[in-house]
């Protein structure tokens, strides 16, 4: 039996969470031994995200094969077993350029190339091409109904449903239902305006997730099932929820996968939601706390660092402790009250980045991690940014610096990839995907990871330059983690210190909340020691949240050290 499908569309606003909904269908279909793929679909010109700016598009998620896409795809793997691949994300942009290329090499013969049938065969292409070996492929339309760059997909989905056939093709509308608080009700019209244009271009939603801040009735259900020609039981609450991993149980518990199986006609096992359970019951009573800054350059639009973030809140979920993020604007450290700024932190994380803006707040915060025995972990640029505050501050090498913020440093400790030089275009042109990396035993990686070879995911044009190698291991900075063939740096660290870690790749795209990756659940253990050492025991400091769980934590260490001491 082939694949069926998923149409995933949204309406009234933009940003309504079609990502998160897309992905909590995923966990709900796999919690029923199903086999699940996603698309998304982003209606913009540009090829992908690579080289569009943090602060209006957000995080670049790269997959293992190399690719730059949307941030929902962190979601999604996120939520879900599935690996993304280039495959899985697919702009207008990417569209017209394959279309563009095949009439210059004369593939259509002479014809007219139109939008029907051209482009719209292009996008059901798109979507054939994620569906082998899968039961279900979940497929998320960006933009918003209404949107004129949208409707080449709408037609396109429009026309599955008419080749797959009804049982095989399900329509799924996100939209509004605001609470207008002068009036004290939950307005409908949005939805159904929204479920009117939608039908306008010849797409009758099968189920309606509304979102909203109050759990709908049933007299609103019944009056939105009644103007919108869908069923009752079809008109799902998507209520606003404190922790998105709460995603899944709250739509499971309206009953959207029951809807799906019914509407696909799936043969599926009953769902088996206790570990999405587990992972919320912990998430909701932590018995302690950390304080996480994040010392970067795109604080001001957060969702640049999606993925981070989620990250470091998986890194507590297993000792139940709950992360506290303070974003630190790196240009805001430049002044002379940079520790004032970062003595309350726990730890400190400066994230990858481009550009010589922020640079000097990134280097003092680093700074002040390394001589105040704060854990630091810096990724990609905050690896980087480590090496030349090293080679200044310790090994005395004045101007040190990288060749991407001044060309004409004495000490080019990073340099540009040496495969880049006199490679000018910004586009695809990094070293990205996943590479190989092998570890020193002994070293804060080999400890976290338990394994002497990693493969990690990158997205880099600079690069360790191993010249000053020696001076900088002879003054205590250690070389942790190299390519197999001994050519690129991938981590480095400071043994003296309670955890200093720097690495060239990016972690926090392989974490998920279900199988937190080692690199964090360490960062974040290493902080919640330096918590416990410098302020106190947990039972002498201020309750961790409103349900003073303090006490519990105390235990719960107790008993942690208790097996530590006995080598469980």
């Amino acid at each position: 039996m082939g694949a069926k499908y998923i149409f995933v569309t949204g309406g009234v606003v933009s940003s309504l969470g079609k990502g998160l909904a897309s992905a909590s269908m995923g966990a709900l279909l796999e919690a029923r031994g199903l086999k699940v793929s996603l698309l998304k679909f982003d209606p913009y010109l540009n090829v992908d995200p690579g080289t569009m700016s943090p602060f209006q598009h957000g995080e670049v998620f790269v997959t293992d094969d190399g690719a730059e896409t949307d941030l929902d795809l962190g979601h999604y793997e996120r939520f879900t077993r599935v690996r993304m691949l280039r495959d899985n994300n697919c702009t207008a942009g990417r569209i017209y350029e394959t279309i563009i290329s095949k009439e210059r090499r004369g593939d259509y013969l002479g014809k007219t190339v139109q939008v029907i049938p051209h482009v719209t065969n292009e996008i059901k292409g798109a979507v054939r091409k994620v569906a082998t070996d899968v039961d279900v492929v979940i497929v998320e339309v960006g933009g918003t109904v209404g949107d004129i760059e949208s409707l080449p997909f709408l037609e396109a989905i429009r026309q599955m449903r008419l080749e797959q056939g009804r049982e095989n093709v399900l329509f799924i509308h996100l939209t509004l239902v605001p609470f207008i608080n002068t009036s004290g009700e939950l307005k409908t019209k949005p939805t159904q305006h929204s479920v009117k244009e939608l039908r306008e271009i010849g797409i009758q939603p099968d189920i309606l997730l509304c979102r909203t801040d109050h759990y709908l009735s049933p007299e609103i259900k019944a009056k939105i099932a009644l103007f919108c020609s869908v069923p009752e039981e079809a008109v799902i609450t998507a209520k606003d929820v404190e922790n998105i991993y709460e995603v899944p149980l709250t739509l499971a518990n309206e009953g959207l996968d029951t809807q799906i199986e019914k509407c696909l006609k799936l043969q599926t096992r009953d769902r088996n939601l206790q570990p999405w359970i587990e992972l919320v019951e912990r998430i909701r009573h932590p018995q302690d706390e950390v304080n996480i800054g994040i010392v970067g350059k795109y604080v001001g639009y957060q969702d640049s660092y999606k993925s981070l973030t989620e990250a470091l809140c998986h890194g507590g979920f297993g000792r139940r402790l709950k992360v506290n993020v303070s974003w630190v604007e790196a240009e805001g450290l430049e002044g002379d009250d940079c520790a004032e700024q970062l003595r309350d932190l726990d730890g400190i994380l400066v994230p990858g980045g481009f550009g010589r803006r922020g640079i000097l707040g990134m280097l003092k915060g680093i700074e002040h991690a390394r001589t105040h025995g704060v854990p630091y972990f810096g990724i990609c640029l905050g690896m980087q940014c480590a090496v030349i505050e090293y080679a200044r501050n310790v090994c005395g090498l004045a101007g040190a610096d990288s060749s991407e913020f001044d060309p004409a440093t004495p000490h080019r400790v990073i340099y540009k990839l040496r495969e880049l030089r006199g490679v000018d275009e910004l586009g695809g042109t990094m070293r990205l995907g996943a590479w190989t990396a092998r570890l020193k035993p002994g070293s804060f990686a080999h400890q976290a990871y338990g394994s002497l070879e990693i493969s990690e995911r990158h997205r880099h044009r600079y690069e360790f330059n191993r010249e000053y190698e020696e001076t900088l291991v002879a003054h205590g900075l250690q070389l942790t983690g190299v390519t197999p063939d001994g050519t690129y740096v991938e981590i480095v660290e400071i043994r003296d210190h309670p955890w200093f870690l720097g690495c060239q790749f990016h972690p926090e795209f392989k974490s998920r909340p279900l199988d937190p990756h080692p690199l964090f659940t360490a960062f974040i253990s290493a902080a919640h020691k330096y918590r416990r050492e410098s302020r106190g025991t947990p039972s002498t400091r201020a309750p961790a949240d409103a349900t003073g769980r303090i006490d519990s934590a105390a235990r719960l260490d107790s008993e942690l050290a208790a097996k530590e001491a006995s080598g469980v």
